[in-house]
């Protein structure tokens, strides 16, 4: 979810606008969160992902025996 539709539960406005220290702080918050290495990955695709890895691995120590 991003921050520019949640609602600030302290003062009701957008958090985006960051009205009063509760939204600027939570405004933060998912600004960090989104800055991550796999930020833009849903779990789905990293389980994927995963997935593909572990296969691939297994491929390649049946082809070297």
């Amino acid at each position: 979810m991003t921050y520019d539709r949640l609602v600030c539960a302290n003062c009701a406005a957008p958090v985006t606008e960051g009205r009063c220290p509760v939204c600027r702080a939570s405004r933060e918050r998912m600004r960090e969160r989104e800055q991550g290495l796999f930020a833009g990955i849903s779990p789905a695709a990293l389980a994927a992902l995963l997935v593909a890895l572990l296969a691939a691995l297994a491929l390649l120590a049946h082809q070297t025996v």
